[in-house]
């Protein structure tokens, strides 16, 4: 395959510390941590150091705790990394990102326990498919990715949700949903697919082998730029919030 054999766009060749930057879905996780920016910079007060550490928590439960979950789940990145660490980076992460919650919950308000026990238990029903995998589809990766943390974000800072914040967390539902629908593609062809042949005739009679690399590369430009758009939308609220 055309692809060079990696499992996704981003991965690394396979060994040592590439498994744990692979692990982590760079370009994923930072595009996701965005959302969190941009819930918080929604906010009347904008609260620096609050979102520090709400993008911590994010970054311990979806980062790490979510991702060696997945990888757990399958090996769906073709790791080298020991199960008995994958459980360990995602026992050690969700619990980080849970006392973290906690922690904020009790100096703030004690609402934002209901976000955090959400998050902890779809962290893992989600990753490890569990109830039958009722809750690993499109769209619940679309509201535990995308809406929750514009959703979480903006009510650590806020204590309320209102209808600009609910707009945005659409918004970030729909680019999620987006997400994935362009990654399933993508995976299809790096992960399952062991021989691909085809042409495709265009009506000036020009012929195009149909092969992998055709297959993922319009979906995986789309996620490459969309990767680097959200953190450039993120950061531009975030200056905007600077005295």
């Amino acid at each position: 395959m055309s692809t060079g054999g990696r499992s996704a766009f981003y991965a690394l060749r396979p060994g040592g510390w590439r498994d744990y930057v692979t692990l982590l879905h760079p370009p994923y996780t930072l595009w996701h941590l965005s959302y969190v920016a941009l819930g918080a910079a929604l906010a009347q007060t904008m609260k620096w150091g609050l979102l520090g550490w709400t993008l911590l928590a994010f970054l311990l439960a979806m980062g790490v705790g979510a991702h060696a979950l997945d990888e757990l789940n399958g090996r769906p990145l073709r790791t080298e990394i020991p199960g008995r660490v994958l459980g360990a980076l995602a026992a050690c992460s969700v619990a980080g990102a849970c006392t973290i919650g906690v922690v904020v919950a009790t100096d703030s308000t004690l609402w934002l326990l209901a976000f955090v026990a959400f998050g902890a238990v779809v962290v893992v029903a989600y990753n490890l498919e569990l109830f039958g995998g009722a809750l690993h589809s499109d769209a619940w990766f679309a509201t535990t990715w995308g809406a929750f943390p514009v959703l979480t974000a903006y009510f650590a800072s806020a204590e309320r949700i209102r209808t600009d914040v609910a707009a945005a967390a659409t918004f970030a539902f729909l680019t999620s949903l987006a997400q994935r629908r362009l990654s399933t593609q993508a995976r299809l062809v790096r992960r399952r697919t062991a021989a691909l042949e085809g042409r495709l005739t265009l009506d000036d009679g020009e012929t195009l082998a149909v092969d992998a690399e055709l297959l993922a590369h319009a979906p995986e430009v789309a996620l490459k730029l969309l990767a680097a758009a959200m953190p450039l939308l993120a950061g531009a609220l975030l200056l905007a919030r600077i005295p």
